[in-house]
């Protein structure tokens, strides 16, 4: 019997990465190289116990990615821009990854990517943590790496914590804070991205080349809070935050996230369709909400 395609996972112990990981796995059509800083981990532990080659991996350097590339069919690309607020590292080490992706010779590259919101708005908004992936996107384009991108969307685990609801200061309730008005707010759990990357790699002809915008569904804040207030039992609200009142909090990046915002309000659209179709156990909502109760216990 032939030896299965290896299929490079980076970021193999995040929010991403874990369920690629796991999702490739579970199929069994390829074999699995993950990638992470830490081998020792108990994450990457876990990892090797399923099954997967777990290596070493620094994506700032460039002789430790190609020893990682080197003898794979094909790649999960994922950087991480939250972990230095910095789109021009970010940048830097997409760009590394794409040049030694072409150098190599990948059959193969999957990108999770995000729209480049700066260009699409003429320059109206500047969004740091979708623009570098952006711009590594079009640069993968460019020198010509067999690639499909994933947009993926704000992601239902985000209100256990930068989103989760807060205590509000003049009540017994609690508000989410995210500046979408009455507009909906597209969304999906990370933990169905594993399933959707897995399909695509076994439909290379399909898919690459192609930019995928996927997302469960879309709703209001109102309907985030009211599927929150019935899951847990609590009084949750739409804070009605405007995106000018967003940008002035101290949070990191309070004005790429009001843009962020601006920007999805005009521009929602995603393919439910497609993302239910490469994963038709894609979880609503509701669902989630329903099955993770415990990680809101704190509220």
């Amino acid at each position: 019997m032939a030896s299965k395609k290896v299929i490079a996972v980076f970021g193999a112990t995040g929010a991403q990465g874990g369920p690629v990981v796991r999702a490739l796995l579970d199929a069994k059509h390829f074999a699995v190289r993950a990638l992470t800083r830490d081998v020792t981990k108990p994450s990457a532990l876990a990892l090797k116990d399923l099954g997967a080659e777990v290596v070493k991996c620094d994506l700032d350097d460039e002789a430790s990615l190609v020893a990682a590339l080197k003898g794979v069919y094909g790649a999960f690309l994922v950087t991480n821009f939250w972990e230095y607020l910095d789109q021009e590292r970010e940048v830097r080490q997409g760009k590394l990854m794409a040049d030694v992706a072409k150098r190599l010779g990948l059959k193969h590259v999957v990108f999770s990517s995000l729209e480049y919101i700066h260009k699409l708005s003429g320059g109206k908004l500047t969004v740091p943590h979708f623009d570098g992936k952006g711009i590594m996107e079009e640069y993968f384009r460019s020198i010509g790496v067999p690639m499909t991108s994933v947009r993926v969307p704000s992601y239902f685990e985000n209100f256990h914590g930068g989103l989760k609801p807060a205590k509000a200061s003049d009540g017994d309730y609690y508000t989410l804070a995210l500046p979408m008005g009455d507009k909906p707010l597209p969304g999906i759990s990370v933990a169905d991205i594993g399933v959707i990357v897995s399909n695509i790699f076994n439909s290379p002809e399909e898919f690459i080349g192609k930019a995928m915008n996927l997302g469960a569904e879309a709703l209001t804040m109102q309907q985030y809070a009211e599927i929150l207030s019935k899951g847990l039992g609590k009084d949750i609200r739409d804070s009605k935050i405007t995106p000018e009142a967003y940008e002035k909090l101290n949070i990191p990046q309070a004005k790429g996230i009001a843009n962020m915002c601006r920007y999805w309000q005009k521009n929602p659209e995603r393919d439910v369709e497609l993302t239910y179709r490469l994963n038709p156990k894609v979880r609503s909502f509701q669902q989630f909400v329903s099955e993770s109760v415990k990680a809101f216990k704190d509220i």
